[in-house]
């Protein structure tokens, strides 16, 4: 007969054996909607199995790369982190994360939008569950009043199109400054507005073939075209150089506003069916726009990846996108999760966002680069808005970019191979 210690401790060990292994992840401090998105999923993710917990800490975002940067040090980094997609390749390149393939099911990442995914020298290391989309803004009254027809993603403005009808507004009186560009906004917002008008014109902020050429692609001739283009906004006085405010569109002063779908619900609620929401102007390739937003990885030190694997799979599932786009208002990923969701599905009155998102969508340069090059760009836009040419302002955003690159040896990208070939 067994005795009554061995029964106790052998329930003991069974006990402990079932208990769920906890997987730690880290997490930005955002808004009330994001962080209570956040939190209904991991708890539907810890309901649903018994096999992991998922304990998520949120970090203030001022001091969250600090953070995940001190963890890697002395190797205190959780199992999951949440990372800003463009920052991925950062990321990935210092070793701080592991590729997710081979980890979460294919036939979930293959039906992800680009704004989905996160990527370094060919390798997924990131999946998000949500993108904003890049729109122009204009009001379906003004528009008639000026005889200006409405922009369509079958027929978006071309460059020249745009750039006549914004004279045209200037030349009513009604509008001092016709385009409210966000003139306010610093960083990343330059790139992520601008760029797209690059790649818009066939060119880009550095060869993506080989993530290593600058010279003749930051500064050709039609990355030069579309600097002038918008030096030519500001210098006609159809852009604002420094905006007092950030009211012009919703007080009547501009006739177009281009900014994100973060501002679907607050113009929708004020213009209600007078609001136009169009695509970005065309510069010969088809409009363009940033994709992705914050993302989630693995960390190379996670003891528990098939854990951590299984909570992403989690919060890429169709149901479980679709519920952080309903709670968030946010753009959802996959056209699965849009068909579920309130605003986004066919007929859904935000519906043109997604179809931005899914036809025009181009990720940032996934290279370590990115950050030191979306700084040089900033800086060749803002020096361009002053009145500098375009030519010698893209020609110092080429220096500084091809600087970053030699000094870090290339990210690990080598010369004469294409990024399939690494």
């Amino acid at each position: 007969m067994k005795s009554l210690f061995s029964i106790v401790l052998a329930l003991t060990v069974a006990q402990l054996q079932a208990a769920p292994v906890e997987i730690r992840v880290w997490r930005h401090d955002t808004g009330d909607a994001d962080m209570a998105a956040g939190k209904a999923a991991v708890e539907r993710f810890n309901r649903a199995q018994d096999h992991w917990k998922v304990v998520v800490e949120a970090i203030p975002q001022g001091s969250y790369t600090e953070s995940i940067t001190a963890a890697a040090m002395v190797g205190q980094l959780p199992c999951v982190i949440a990372m800003d997609q463009p920052t991925v390749p950062n990321f990935a390149w210092a070793g701080h994360v592991r590729p997710l393939d081979g980890l979460l099911p294919a036939d979930a990442l293959d039906k992800l939008l680009e704004g989905g995914r996160g990527t370094y020298r060919g390798k997924l290391y990131s999946v998000g569950q949500f993108d904003v989309a890049l729109a122009l803004y204009s009001r379906r009254s003004q528009l008639a009043a000026l005889g200006v027809r409405v922009a369509t993603i079958d027929q978006p403005y071309s460059a020249a199109e745009f750039h006549d009808v914004l004279a045209k507004a200037k030349l009513s009186g009604h509008y001092r400054f016709p385009l409210d560009l966000n003139g306010r906004f610093k960083g990343e917002w330059v790139s992520y507005a601008f760029a797209p008008w690059l790649q818009s014109a066939g060119t880009d902020l550095i060869d993506r073939g080989n993530y290593l050429r600058v010279d003749g692609v930051l500064n050709s001739d039609a990355a030069i075209g579309v600097g002038r283009y918008y030096g030519r906004l500001f210098k006609d006085r159809l852009a604002e150089r420094h905006p007092a405010d950030e009211k012009a569109f919703e007080q009547g002063r501009a006739l177009f506003h281009y900014t994100g779908s973060w501002k679907a619900r607050e113009y929708g609620e004020r213009f209600g069916a007078d609001l136009v929401v169009m695509p970005p102007p065309d510069f010969g390739h088809g409009p363009k726009i940033g994709a992705a937003s914050w993302q989630w990885g693995i960390t190379r030190s996670c003891r528990q990846p098939e854990g951590a694997a299984a909570f992403l799979a989690h919060l890429i599932s169709t149901p479980e996108l679709a519920a952080a786009s309903d709670m968030t208002g946010l753009v959802p990923v996959s056209a699965e999760s849009a068909a579920l969701t309130r605003h986004y599905r066919p007929g859904g009155d935000w519906r043109i966002y997604f179809e931005f998102a899914r036809r025009y969508a181009v990720p940032r340069p996934a290279t370590p680069a990115y950050p030191a090059m979306s700084s040089a760009f900033e800086q060749a836009m803002n020096d361009i808005r002053s009145g500098k040419d375009a030519a010698e302002a893209l020609d110092q955003a080429v220096e500084a970019t091809e600087h970053n690159l030699a000094r870090n040896n290339g990210y690990g990208f080598v010369a004469g191979k294409t990024k399939e070939g690494l």
